[in-house]
C-alpha cells in the first residue's frame, strides 16, 4: 500500500516493501510487514497506532537507528537500507535530530551546556542561544535539569535535536511522559519548528487527539499501514483535546 506525500512536497523518505522481523523460527516476531511510505520535505506526519502497531520500529529505521530485514528505505538520494554502520552514523549525524519520551540530558550540565554537545559534531550548527531560544528557555539558560520541570526538559530536548539544523525531527512518544498543558506546550514547540525552520517532522503517538495538528497522518496496525487521512485544516496545538 503506497502512502503519497502531498502534492507539492518532494519526497524526503522514501520506504518500498519494509519489513521487520525479530527472533527467528517459532518466535519471529513481525515488526513491520511489506510497508510501502513516502514523507514529503517539510511535512508535518503523525504516525499512529496502538502499542506494537510499528510504530518506533519504523521511526528507528527512517532514523537509521535500526535497519529492516527486507525491503528498501531511501532518504533523498541516500539509500539507507544496506548502509554500513559507518554511514548510518554520518547520516544520524548530519541529518537526523531525534526527540524520545525520556529526555536523555546530563544532570550535570546546565541547558547551554546540553544543548552545546551536538554543535561539535556538525559542521555548521545553530549557536546554541539562537536554539534555546527558540523553544522558549532563554530565562532558564543557565539551570541544571533537575531545576526545570518536565516539559522544560523535554523543550532542552527538542533545542538539541534541532541545534545541529537537521533535515528531519523524528519524535518518539515526545508528550507520552507529560500532563495536558505542558504536552500542548511541546507540541507548539515541534509545530514551530516544523512551521520556521522547514524541518520535516514525524511524530509517533497513540494519542489519537495528536493527529489533527499533521499534514497526514498515517495509522499503523499489525506492522502495516491500515490507512491514511489528510488533514485539510490543521490545528495548532491550543485547539486540541484529549
Amino acid at each position: 500500500m503506497e502512502t503519497p506525500n502531498p502534492a507539492g512536497h518532494e519526497p524526503v523518505f522514501r520506504a518500498r516493501g519494509l519489513a521487520k522481523v525479530y527472533g527467528s523460527g517459532e518466535v519471529e516476531v513481525h515488526a513491520l510487514r511489506d510497508v510501502d511510505l513516502e514523507i514529503g520535505r517539510g511535512e508535518f506526519v503523525v504516525l499512529l497506532g496502538p502499542s506494537g502497531s510499528g510504530k518506533s520500529t519504523l521511526l528507528n529505521i527512517l532514523g537509521g537507528l535500526d535497519v529492516p530485514t527486507r525491503g528498501e528505505v531511501s532518504f533523498g538520494t541516500h539509500r539507507l537500507s544496506g548502509a554500513s554502520e559507518s554511514e548510518l552514523t554520518a547520516y544520524r549525524r548530519e541529518h537526523v535530530g531525534f526527540v524520545f519520551q525520556f529526555y536523555n540530558l546530563i544532570p550535570s550540565l546546565t541547558v547551554r551546556e546540553n544543548v552545546a554537545l551536538v554543535t561539535d559534531i556538525v559542521a555548521e550548527p545553530m549557536p546554541v542561544d539562537e536554539a534555546v531560544g527558540l523553544v522558549g528557555l532563554t530565562p532558564r539558560r543557565d539551570h541544571f535539569p533537575a531545576q526545570l520541570s518536565g516539559g522544560e526538559q523535554q523543550r532542552v530536548a527538542i533545542a538539541r535535536a534541532i541545534a545541529k539544523r537537521p533535515q528531519v525531527l523524528l519524535c518518539d512518544e515526545p508528550t507520552g511522559a507529560l500532563d495536558y498543558e505542558t504536552g500542548k506546550l511541546v507540541l507548539e514547540v515541534i509545530a514551530r519548528i516544523n512551521a520556521e525552520l522547514g524541518t520535516t517532522a514525524v511524530v509517533i503517538t497513540h494519542n489519537a487527539a495528536i493527529a489533527g495538528m499533521a499534514d497526514r497522518v498515517i495509522h499503523l496496525g499489525d506492522g502495516r499501514v491500515q490507512r491514511i487521512e489528510r488533514n485539510t485544516h490543521r490545528l495548532a496545538p491550543s485547539e486540541l483535546r484529549w
